[in-house]
């Protein structure tokens, strides 16, 4: 007689899907039928490594948040991603990170003295986020604006501020600091070491993962949009109208943006999953409370445009572009609002002649609805604004080839980029995001038990919103389900 295997499908082929098919394939020594279903064209999620004018470069995620001990930084060395020759063309940060000197101007094209003014307001950002993050805010509670805002204000120095203010909001993806719980930033964790770039891309993470797993797992160009999980086996209804699957347990890793619009009114929305029955009322609520913010990157290829004419254009060497970073006064009308939410505009690498911009929030979001034109007028009245062709001498302005964009928040497999903690939720939430259904005391010891389990970066109380949380959140539910079948778990963490 044989065995029917237990099937698995996991749902989403990212960071958090693809390492849960990992460990469970192998650790399982083929005792699963493990399937992951991929809504898109391609494995990876919110990680994307494209090309844009000579240069490779992160369309989502971009940084190892820390390297002594990461799994992501390991898996990108086994990836052969790490070496010098996996980077075939420049990459984003290839010099090891910012350098010490930036060039920070007012608007207007009034240069701010580094080390009077600008200086110090870092290093007081900095180390007031350092306190937060180790619990060590004081008192005062409410949201990570207004516990910034209280040390500017005591440091009178309000207005040149708004570029960390920028900062904060793209590192957290909070459209409003107001919104970020200032207590929740005191669990957060990074890895300890540098923050890096991968050499040879961040997709080459995804390749590894996926090569791991066996011939077929993958399926790619199934968009799932019913889960009817009353009783086992879970059954799964794909957008194509013709395909259902089944499966003795789900691992649903979508992102905390779908969840949002799957428990919302209009189940017909984009991105939405119907579930029958609904989530139980502790997991809406986590859903709702939890926050879930747009970045997007801006890329831009800028090349300086001489004046004086080509005779002075062949003899002059091409200027570098600068390490912008930008103190907006409001009084210049010309900048459409959306292009004061970020704080810089910086060459990917040194002497690169390839610029980022980095969005968070409503301006993420309107980003993404404007022609290219419209993008490109708006960086030209922002560089002619903050580099004047006048100031220091200088006999060229810089002009904007071409762009490439993210948009996160209007792609209905993602609305979004990453999680963080709002005011009104907390760490909890993270747990309630990661407890599987049914639970336990709604089990009641009839039918299978976790016939649903959730993974992903916003089911990690310490680590949520970076891809190391995706991949502890897939290990974590793939080794829940290896000790539901008594399978020892592999040492793949």
């Amino acid at each position: 007689m044989v065995t029917k295997k237990p099937r698995i499908v996991i749902v989403g082929a990212g960071i958090a899907g693809l390492s849960a098919a990992r460990q469970l394939c192998d650790a399982s020594l083929d005792k699963f039928e493990v399937v992951v279903v991929e809504a898109g064209s391609r494995a990876g999620g919110r990680v994307f490594t494209s090309e844009f004018a000579g240069h490779r470069v992160e369309m989502g995620a971009t940084w190892v948040q820390g390297v002594v001990g990461s799994p992501v930084h390991a898996l990108a060395r086994d990836a052969g991603a790490l070496q010098d020759d996996a980077a075939d063309l420049p990459y984003e940060r290839m010099d090891g990170g910012f350098p010490d000197r930036v060039l920070t101007v007012a608007e207007g094209g009034n240069v701010v003295d580094a080390d009077t003014v600008a200086k110090p307001i870092e290093e007081l950002y900095r180390g007031m986020m350092d306190d937060a993050r180790a619990g060590e805010a004081g008192s005062g509670g409410g949201g990570v604006e207004e516990y910034l805002r209280r040390g500017l204000r005591a440091y009178q120095a309000a207005r040149p501020t708004a570029m960390h203010i920028n900062r904060e909001r793209t590192d957290t993806s909070a459209d409003d600091l107001a919104d970020l719980d200032l207590a929740a930033e005191g669990e957060y964790r990074d890895f300890p070491g540098d923050h890096v770039t991968i050499p040879g891309g961040y997709t080459r993470v995804v390749d590894h993962l996926v090569a791991a797993l066996p011939a077929d797992t993958l399926r790619l160009g199934l968009r799932l949009r019913r889960v009817d999980w009353s009783e086992t086996p879970v059954r799964l209804h794909f957008a194509d109208g013709t395909t259902t699957l089944t499966a003795d347990h789900v691992i649903l890793t979508v992102s905390l943006g779908v969840l949002k619009a799957s428990i919302g009114k209009d189940v017909s929305a984009p991105g939405a999953i119907a579930f029958d029955p609904p989530l139980p009322q502790f997991k809406r609520e986590a859903v709702s409370r939890l926050g879930f913010g747009v970045v997007n990157k801006l890329f831009i290829k800028l090349e300086a445009e001489q004046e004086g004419g080509h005779e002075q254009l062949a003899r002059a060497a091409p200027p570098a572009f600068p390490f912008l970073h930008m103190a907006f006064l409001g009084h210049v009308a010309k900048i459409p609002w959306w292009m004061r939410g970020t704080e810089s505009i910086c060459p990917v690498h040194a002497d690169s002649s390839v610029a980022l911009a980095w969005f968070a929030g409503r301006e993420a979001s309107h980003l993404e609805s404007l022609p290219d034109d419209d993008v490109i007028r708006a960086v030209h009245a922002t560089l002619d604004s903050f580099l004047p062709a006048a100031a220091a001498g200088a006999t060229s302005r810089w002009r904007v080839k071409t762009i490439k964009r993210s948009g996160w928040a209007t792609d209905p497999l993602f609305l979004g980029s990453y999680s963080y903690v709002a005011v009104g939720s907390s760490g909890d939430d993270l747990d309630r995001m990661a407890e599987p259904l049914p639970r336990e005391v709604e089990a009641g010891g009839s039918g299978t038990p976790l016939r649903v389990l959730f993974a992903g970066e916003a089911t990690h109380r310490t680590h949520y919103s970076t891809t190391h949380a995706a991949y502890l959140s897939g290990v974590r539910e793939a080794n829940r389900l290896l000790q539901h079948y008594r399978v020892h778990p592999s040492m793949t963490q």
